[in-house]
Formats: C-alpha cells, structure tokens, sequence
C-alpha cells in the first residue's frame, strides 16, 4: 500500500514536471518571438506612447471670381496650446495668457489644469500676439501656424460663398458642398515625452507641414455681382420690399453670373446677423412664379401641336373648369386674341385652357423635362426640387388648370432661370451651377454637374422666345426694354399662400427674360416678396429688369442693334480714365458730358465700359470699375513653414 502510494506520487510528480517544462518551453518560444520577429513592432509601440502629437491646419484653398480675382482667400495665422503636464505654475500661466489673449483667466486655468495630452487655449491669434508669446518662454505653453479667412473684395455674393467655422471647416454654402476638396491635408508637429507628459531635451521631435487645400473656380463676374447686388437693393428699398433677389446665368453652358439677394449680411461678422440673410434662396427656398411660368406652358403647347402661332382666342374674363370659373387679372376680360397678343396680355384664362388641352399627363410630362418637381443637382447644398404633383384621380382639373399660369406648383429660382435658359438656348436644357473648375497642385478639372439635354425642339424654342420678345415691345413687359438689345422674356405677379388661402394684399412680383433674343448672352431672373403699393411685375419688376440688362450687355461688350431711324447725335471717343482716381475720373468724363455710373467701393479705377478710344454717341452712359479699398489684393502662400518649432 505504501510502495503504491509512492509510486503514484512519483508519477504526479513526473507529470507536473513535464507540464512545467512544457510551459517553459512554450514561454521561451514565445519571448523569443516577441523579442526577435515582433522587436520592431514593440520598439515602434513604445515609441509612439512617448510621442505627442499636435495637429496643424493645412491651409484652405481659396474661392476665385471666373475673372481670377480672389473672393475668399487663407493667409497665415497662428494657434496657441498648452501641454498641462508640461506646465510649472498654471496660475501664474493663466494670468499671463489671459492679459496677452485678452481671453478669460478661469477658462484658461481650467485648460491648464486639464489631465490631458494638449488643449487649445485660442486660435486664430495675431502675429503679435505670437511673438508675444514665444518671447514670454512659458513652460508647457507652445504655437503652431495655423490661418484665417479673409475676402479681399469684402462680402461679394455672401450667400452663395458661405463661411468657415474656427476649425477651419466649411459651414455654409460653397464652403461647405466643396469643404472636402477645399480643406487641406492636416500636418502634424511631433515630440517625444516621459511618463509625465514633459519633452525629453535629446528625444525625437519633428514637423510634417500641412497640405493646401484645392481652389474653386467659380462662374460668378465679381463686376456682374456687384451690378445686381446694386439694383437688387435700390429694388427692394424702393418697393417697400420684404425680400429680393436677381440672378443670372449664361444661358448656353448654365453658368451663373451673379447671385444678388438682399437683405444681406457681412461674411466676417456672418454670426450677427439672422440665419434667414444667410440662406441663398434661389436654391433653398420656393415659391409660386405666376405669370412668368407662361413661357413654360407655351413652350410645351406648342411643342406638343396644341397649338400654333395663328391659334386664336377670346377672352371673356374667365374660363370654367369643372365648376370653377378661373379669372383673368383683366375683369373684363381680353376679348378676341391671337396667340401672341395672349402672352403680351398676360391672360390667364388661354393658359389655363392650353393646360387643359395638353391634358395632366403630356403636361406634367412636359414639366418634368424642364426638370420641375425635382432638383437640378445644382452644386450647392440645401437645393429643394419645388411641389410639383402627378396625375390622379385625387388632384381636380382646375389644378391643372391653375398651373397653366404659374400657381399650384412651386418652383426653385433657379428651377425656373434654367427654364427660360433652355428656350434661350435653342430648346437645350443646361443645369446651372456656380463653379467653373477646380484647380489643384496636379492640374484643374471641371465639376461634375448634370449634363444638358434637349427638352424641346430649336423650333418651337425660337418660336417662343419670338412670343416673349412680343410681350417686351408691345406687351406687359414694355418697361424691360433696352435700345439696342432685343429684350424676350415676361412679367408675374403671383398672390402668396397664407394660412392656407390665397392672399389678397400678399405678392410676389417678378420678371424672367433673356438678351439679345437673337444671340443670348444673359438670362436672368428678378424676385420681390411683398412689394409696396404698386405691386404688379410690368410696373415694378420689368424696369429693373432694363436696368440690369443694358449694365451686364454693355460690360460683357454686347454690341447693340443699330437703331432704323438715322442717328443725327454727334459722335464722340471716350477718354481713357484707367488707373485714376474715382473722383478724377467722374471729373472727366463729366466734362465731357458722358453720364457716370461708379461700380465698387474702391479709390482707383481698374476697368471702364465703353472701351477707351470707342466710338460712341454724346452723353452716352459709362461704368467705371473700381479696385479694392486698399487699393491692392492680398498674397497667400502655399505653404506653412515651422517657425516656432515643437
């Protein structure tokens, strides 16, 4: 019994043994493994737990004018951090910073007494207050570059550029549909550390420079801009108007020209102001286009053969459908009409019957070629595709009816330019968008925008630019036209939805059109919420339209028509006043009894409209262009350099 249990202690013994020698030899195995395959694995671990890592911005690209005069632009600035392990007196730090940053005491010292690896004490800091900085040597206490936006022009089209938060990332606008590409690469300032968290004087330190972001392109005309954001203010001003805007497009490659909306705001103190000056409203907002949306459902009637040029029509002052009697602005009505005349007569009654002859399905058909009901693809964020309802049982034929001369369907205000865009351009539909090419270190390539397409024929195109261009010389659009260009397009005056019901005191006034009818050169479109008295677009909408487009056609050097009637006015060459000041240049040409008008807030003239030496009539209008206020465009560089070390 006993020479048993010794034999089985023995053998208990053995195996445990064996088991430990198992589990050594599997422990060897494995430091030998750890420490000669996996060596540069854990060397590079333990390296990367001693470093400290502080981010740097890499520098935003910048927003260009299609002209390449810089509207947004990234210089240099500077950002300071702390490193709390590394600081000796965060008190004493706290006090000194706060009065240097002129930035709170307590929100400092809450920072520095932070058990984190790097916080942020402010950003965006001047250059003095850098060197203010570096020169106090506080422990713990460091700046990196980092930059800022700024725009040399002041706040050119506001809405359509957006701003860019403190992290340097696009917020609104174009800023922030193009952030990815116009953000820059981040770089990184790197330096070794102990347990503490506090740099070892011989460790590893370096500085990888952050990468320039892409620049934007864009199709917007500084000059145009600042033509419509004149006339889109004077208009607001003068009609008591709640709200306006202007845009317009090149309506053969959809480009837009100018955004104008005011109210507005300034893009440096973008956060004084109410969010709903902010919003670029002829991509977020919609709205009901009354009469303009004639030259839509013209085009599609004639397009479809549901009627012609000699279609005729009387007007008694209302047509009935389905029990309901559709009115005309004119109570009493038109009387008989040709198809031309129902257009320069803005009657409604033709337009909702040419709805009912296409019948819901050809018409909506129609409507969403033009793309209506639905977004353009615009290359801009927030865009909204408008209301725009199918054929059913459940939607009346008056609906239809109505739609016929622009209410009971909202569209977008570039939803509608592209419109009349496409009967410009030979019946070729051309989304609009605002940016002409992105540039990169690599090359520039253009955006990626919906192509064109044909929507209707370049027949019935030219025919109904031919109608719109009667409506501007004999009809309601009298007030849009301009010597010289041959001005096609349409008034609207369309009542605003409130509460549900139509409002009788409430309107949105407008005029969409194109010029030259013949060789287009610009579409554009004006919009006033709530206009004063007076509210009707031939009174109020069509002068500013003429205004517009004898400013934009003569800059863009558009030659006009020679007039019939035999000039007798003498003919006079205009001065060159290039390079003077705006007061010495007014003083000029005034002399010289040409009319002056003054685009832009600076001091000294860089452009003029006619031409110098041009040949022109006595008395003849001239723009006179003008620089920035400082009289010179800020330099940006490509690159960040390190000039404060780790």
């Amino acid at each position: 019994m006993a020479r048993y249990s010794i034999a089985a202690v023995q053998r208990r013994v053995l195996v445990l043994l064996l088991i430990l020698i198992a589990a050594a030899g599997l422990l060897t195995v494995r430091l030998a493994y750890l420490q000669l395959w996996q060596n540069e694995f854990f060397q590079a671990k333990a390296l990367e737990q001693r470093l400290q890592r502080i981010p740097i911005e890499g520098l935003r690209g910048g927003i260009y004018d299609r002209n390449g005069v810089p509207l947004a632009v990234s210089v240099s600035a500077h950002t300071v951090y702390a490193i709390p392990a590394q600081v000796e007196d965060a008190q004493a730090t706290a006090k000194t910073l706060a009065s240097m940053l002129n930035v709170d005491e307590e929100f400092i010292l809450e920072r520095l007494q932070k058990h984190s690896a790097v916080e942020w004490i402010k950003k965006k800091i001047t250059d003095q207050e850098a060197r203010a900085i570096i020169a106090a040597d506080l422990p713990g206490i460091g700046v990196v570059p980092s930059s800022t936006r700024i725009y040399p022009y002041g706040s050119v089209a506001p809405q359509v550029l957006g701003f860019v938060g403190i992290d340097n990332q696009g917020l609104e606008g174009l800023e922030l549909y193009y952030d990815d590409f116009l953000r820059g690469t981040p770089g990184q300032t790197i330096f070794e550390r102990d347990a503490q968290g506090r740099a070892l004087e011989d460790g590893v330190r370096g500085y990888l420079p952050g990468k320039r972001g892409g620049d934007l392109i864009l199709t917007l005309d500084i000059f145009i801009q600042r033509i419509a954001e004149e006339e889109v203010r004077r208009a607001t001003l003068e009609t008591g108007s709640r709200l306006g805007l202007i845009l317009i497009s090149d309506p053969k490659t959809g480009e837009i020209l100018a955004t104008a909306i005011y109210p507005t705001f300034d893009l440096e103190n973008f956060a004084e102001y109410p969010a709903a000056n902010r919003k670029n409203i002829a991509v977020t907002d919609t709205y009901e286009p009354g009469s303009t949306f004639k030259a839509v459902t013209a085009a599609l009637a004639l397009q479809e053969g549901v009627a012609t040029l000699h279609s005729g029509f009387f007007d008694p002052g209302y047509i009935l459908v389905s029990g309901w009697r559709v009115r005309c602005w004119n109570r009493g009505g038109h009387g008989p009409q040709s198809f031309v005349e129902t257009m320069q007569n803005s009657c409604n009654p033709y337009y909702a019957k040419l709805a009912i002859d296409l019948g819901p399905e050809r018409f909506y058909d129609g409507l969403v070629r033009f793309n209506l009901g639905q977004k353009t693809g615009i290359d801009f964020p927030g865009e909204v595709g408008g209301v725009l309802r199918a054929p059913a049982p459940s939607v009346p034929l008056v609906t239809w009816a109505n739609m016929g001369f622009g209410q009971g369907l909202t569209v977008t205000p570039v939803q509608l330019l592209a419109c009349f865009g496409a009967i410009a351009n030979k019946g070729i539909y051309t989304p609009l968008h605002y940016v002409k090419e992105m540039v990169t270190e690599e090359g520039s390539f253009p955006p990626d925008i919906p192509e064109a397409r044909q929507v209707i024929s370049s027949e019935i195109a030219d025919t109904t630019a031919y109608v719109l261009r009667m409506a501007v010389e004999r009809g309601s659009g009298k007030r849009a036209e301009v010597p010289g260009y041959d001005v096609a397009g349409k008034t609207g005056t369309a009542q605003l939805v409130e509460h549900g019901r139509y409002s009788h005191s409430k309107m949105v006034t407008s005029f969409a059109g194109f010029a030259p009818k013949d060789d287009p050169q610009m579409a554009a479109l004006l919009v006033l919420w709530e206009p004063q008295g007076a509210f009707y677009g031939g009174i109020i909408a069509s002068p500013v339209f003429a205004r517009l487009a004898e400013k934009v056609l003569t800059y863009m050097g558009v030659e006009r028509k020679a007039s019939s009637r035999t000039s007798t006015v003498r003919q006079v060459a205009v001065p060159d006043v290039g390079g003077m000041g705006v007061e010495e240049a007014v003083a000029v040409l005034q002399r010289q009894n040409f009319r002056v008008e003054v685009v832009g807030p600076g001091t000294r003239i860089v452009g003029q409209v006619p031409a110098p030496e041009a040949e022109v009539d006595a008395g003849s209008l001239v723009y006179i262009y003008t620089d920035i206020e400082s009289g010179e465009l800020l330099e940006t560089t490509t690159d960040q350099p390190n000039p404060y070390g780790a």
